[in-house]
């Protein structure tokens, strides 16, 4: 059977996102969400979205560059005020050396360790895919086997293209990567006998999602398979609009969620597999 995931990451990123998710998945077509436990409005993602609603799919959004870290002895990984300092290509770049892997463990260790004091976490996957780096995944598939996480993202997007959508040549290279790291990223998952999604959408079109990105990429589906889409919606209490309100006209789209099951897909959630 084919199983469609909409899944929104960067809960507790701020109230705004919080929001957002709240709403979406009032909704229905937005079932599963991953939570950053390390930022500031994590507390009110619990109060308002996690706590009351034990069906939406809660997994984490592990993080090593935005926030401040939850340990402060990692000189690796944060500046002197224990905020974190590494992009993605900075922590590729680290991620053969030992200690930096030692210090991206204990980090790893203590997010998990603070987000299951409060939630049955569903899935595991991370911020700017910094966990698709092949040695950080292994410590990642590790955790989630120990810490009896089932599922973990893997990054599989078959390349497409939208008419009237202009294409990022940056994000096509970025898809070439994560394919490449997810080859070997699969492989490991068994051996720690965790589940992973099938395929992936949201890389090819990053900041740019729509319903129509998401038609698009489910046309390129045509076996059985989990199909992840990742969003990153805000509900602002303004009359600001950018890409995360976009996605988040996603999650209230009733139109697109008769198309998905049209498709043959069933919208499902980590809890439903």
């Amino acid at each position: 059977m084919k199983k469609f995931i909409l899944n929104a990451d960067d809960l507790a990123k701020s109230e705004y996102h919080n929001s957002a998710i709240l709403e979406g998945y009032k909704f229905g077509l937005l079932k599963s969400t991953s939570v950053m436990v390390n930022m500031p409005c994590y507390q009110d993602a619990l109060k308002r979205v996690i706590l009351p609603n034990r069906k939406l799919g809660v997994g984490i959004h592990l993080n090593l560059t935005e926030g401040r870290a939850l340990n402060t002895n990692l000189n690796l990984l944060t500046n002197q005020n224990g905020d974190f300092n590494n992009s993605y290509l900075s922590i590729l770049l680290n991620s053969n050396k030992k200690e930096f892997l030692s210090q991206v463990e204990q980090e790893f260790r203590s997010q998990i360790e603070l987000a299951r004091e409060d939630i049955k976490l569903t899935h595991i996957d991370s911020h700017v895919h910094i966990h698709s780096i092949p040695n950080i995944f292994k410590i990642t598939a590790r955790l989630a086997s120990e810490y009896n996480i089932k599922q973990i993202r893997t990054q599989l997007e078959i390349p497409y293209f939208v008419k009237g959508k202009r294409y990022n040549p940056i994000n096509l290279i970025k898809v070439l990567l994560l394919n490449y790291f997810s080859l070997d990223n699969k492989d490991v998952a068994k051996k720690y006998n965790l589940k992973t999604n099938d395929f992936l959408l949201g890389v090819s079109y990053t900041g740019m999602m729509s319903d129509k990105t998401i038609l698009e990429g489910l046309k390129k589906i045509k076996k059985d398979c989990v199909l992840e889409a990742l969003i990153h919606p805000c509900l602002y209490n303004d009359d600001r609009k950018n890409s995360h309100t976009k996605e988040f006209e996603i999650t209230k789209n009733d139109t697109l969620k008769s198309l998905i099951q049209q498709t043959g897909f069933e919208i499902s959630n980590y809890i439903m597999l």
